[in-house]
């Protein structure tokens, strides 16, 4: 049992490490620029389609090493197993909860061509109703910038 446990292990910080390895890496990007005025700001609620599974992955990790600590034998394998399952629900939790309390604003801008857009970004302060703006990138990654 204490192999397949060390076999796991070692399969989770591998695919923990492939998929940190492109994060952070030096990566070239063109962006579209446009140019407008914004003609409303309304406060929306941010939430993200692309849940990472982080706190889960964290929290079960976590559990399995506290599990680690009670007991011996088979009775170890088992206290690690609920603790990873344990650990991963309540990590997921937090993430869950954490994610829905994110505070954005949906934007329309009308580009100097006449068409309007609408940019669901992270709370931004410093802009308003009636301003100049860029706005960079395009699709779920377009951005608002004051000019």
């Amino acid at each position: 049992m204490k192999s397949i446990f060390k076999w796991c292990s070692t399969a989770l910080f591998g695919f923990i490490l492939a998929g940190c390895a492109g994060v952070g890496m030096n990566q070239q990007q063109t962006y579209e620029v446009q140019q407008g005025v914004i003609e409303q700001i309304s406060l929306v609620p941010l939430t993200h389609s692309d849940q990472l599974g982080v706190g889960a992955v964290l929290g079960g990790a976590a559990g399995a090493g506290l599990g680690s600590l009670i007991g011996a034998g088979t009775g170890r394998d088992v206290a690690m197993a609920m603790g990873a399952i344990a650990g991963a629900v309540a990590g997921k939790y937090g993430e869950n909860r954490y994610d829905g309390n994110q505070q954005g604003q949906q934007v329309v801008v009308r580009l100097n061509s006449g068409v309007l857009v609408v940019v669901t970004q992270p709370y931004e302060a410093n802009i308003y109703k009636g301003q100049r703006v860029y706005i960079e990138g395009s699709g779920s990654s377009a951005r608002i910038a004051p000019m």
